[in-house]
């Protein structure tokens, strides 16, 4: 798959629709019961979001989702 993509959204849910809908089957590796998959944060801009899928995106601003790191 592709390292980077360029998808127009308003909010995290409405980035997660559009990437399913260009890119099948990625909601389910993102999202479960409605809300981001436990362990998995998006960083909007450079901060973790505590909104989850109701959070805002201005129009350039970069998403990553990343899983978290636990061990011991």
């Amino acid at each position: 798959g592709a390292e980077r993509v360029e998808v127009p959204a308003k909010t995290l849910r409405e980035l997660v629709d559009n990437l399913e809908a260009a890119h099948p089957g990625t909601r389910e590796h993102l999202v479960e019961d409605d809300r981001l998959k436990p362990g998995l944060a998006a960083i909007v801009g450079h901060v973790a979001t505590r909104r989850g899928l109701l959070q805002k995106l201005d129009s350039d601003t970069e998403v990553h989702f990343i899983t978290a790191i636990s061990g011991g």
